[in-house]
């Protein structure tokens, strides 16, 4: 074989208004470049009880069993999922959005039976609808979707549903891969058993070190296995002796990715977490109005809007595709086009982390009214670009 003859990388700037990755804030970059140590040098050990206790801080819990997954956001939701369903297990997941299906085949992979709770694409799951459900198939473990990022619905009552799961002893598994960091999410306080998240998305930060949170219940429940779980590297009974108090060899960590996981909790931090909340809330705002002044309509209603994950339908005689291309190419701007039942329907368009401050929402606001107009939608981009700055001036 000849050798390859493969020059410097130089992939091109993006601006990332996409479902995930966001844009990687320039402080988490910097301490990517910092210098490797050994993953059980004693100065990375301190790092990692940072981290763990940032994640608290993040998850608004005060779990012991907190710690950043090695791999991306789809290791630590198998982390969950795969050690908290055995074989023979029962586990109700959602119909609502495309990461429903994905809890179900994880389940079904760990030796679970799935059954479902029904709900529309777009729609929110129905506190009495998972009543039903529960009182028909008495599951031991309950999956949901706090933020659905195929749909951009955010699931509200997350209280009331933990509190139906807990009436009938099972086990609560909820999806904040678009929320943490970015949307309001409180672990102890509603009752939540396992939460997982991505770091790429409201956190700002990229792939490899994911978090996960388990209270003493679940965890209880996982070293209590009669058969070990069927990933080796994803066992948290192992994962304990390297996140716990022993510190003892389980793998080689993602030393880098872990200082940046640190940097990007150091940021939620400084901002404090409601203050992110709040943030989040009004530069999609601005964005939201900004789409709809021009005359767009969002997928899902007010009450279940997604600050951190917009879908926007797609205008008549518009093929998405053609908007999101025009958009890489004239703007080196990331949008997505939407997933199962809704591709083809909607962009779907993050506003998260360091994504989310003024100058992109403007920037993709204006860029988005041009690409349609471009393919022939009646937009009036004037008037969006109008309401995006009230909103932002306000």
């Amino acid at each position: 074989m000849d050798k390859p003859d493969v020059g410097e990388l130089t992939p091109p700037d993006r601006t990332l208004m996409g479902p995930g990755p966001s844009e990687v804030h320039p402080r988490v970059l910097r301490a990517m470049s910092t210098p490797l140590v050994g993953h059980l040098d004693p100065s990375f050990v301190e790092i990692m009880d940072e981290v763990q206790d940032l994640l608290r801080y993040t998850f608004r819990t005060d779990n012991q069993w907190t710690i950043p997954v090695s791999g991306t956001g789809s290791a630590s939701m198998e982390t969950a999922i795969g050690n908290l369903v055995e074989p023979g297990d029962t586990m109700l997941v959602p119909t609502n959005g495309y990461f429903g299906g994905r809890m179900a085949s994880m389940a079904e992979r760990a030796g679970g039976e799935v059954v479902h709770v029904d709900a529309p694409w777009g729609e929110p799951l129905d506190p009495a609808d998972v009543a039903a459900a529960f009182d028909e198939h008495q599951p031991d473990v309950f999956g949901f979707v706090h933020a659905e990022t195929s749909t951009g619905v955010l699931q509200p009552d997350v209280a009331e549903l933990t509190a139906i799961a807990h009436e009938h002893d099972a086990y609560v598994v909820a999806d904040t891969v678009t929320s943490l960091g970015g949307v309001e999410m409180r672990v102890d306080e509603w009752d939540v058993d396992v939460a997982y998240a991505g770091p790429q998305k409201c956190l700002s930060c990229p792939p490899g070190a994911s978090p996960l949170t388990l209270n003493d219940r679940a965890m209880a429940k996982v070293l209590d296995r009669e058969e070990p779980a069927r990933s080796w590297y994803l066992d948290l009974s192992l994962l304990e002796g390297y996140w716990g108090d022993e510190r003892a060899y389980h793998h080689t960590a993602p030393i880098t990715n872990v200082y940046a996981l640190r940097e990007a909790l150091r940021l939620v931090a400084e901002e404090g977490i409601e203050a992110r909340w709040d943030r989040h809330r009004e530069m999609a705002g601005a964005l939201k109005s900004g789409v709809e002044a021009m005359g767009l309509e969002m997928n899902a209603p007010e009450e279940y809007w997604l600050p951190s994950l917009n879908a926007v339908r797609v205008p008549d005689g518009v093929e998405d595709t053609d908007v999101t291309a025009y958009l890489l190419d004239q703007y080196d701007l990331e949008i997505a086009t939407g997933l199962g039942d809704l591709d083809g329907e909607i962009f779907r368009i993050g506003c998260m982390g360091y994504s989310a401050r003024p100058e992109t929402v403007s920037y993709l606001v204006s860029a988005l009214g041009d690409a349609l107009r471009e393919f022939g939608a009646d937009v009036d981009v004037e008037a969006g670009l109008a309401a995006t700055s009230r909103k932002l001036g306000e």
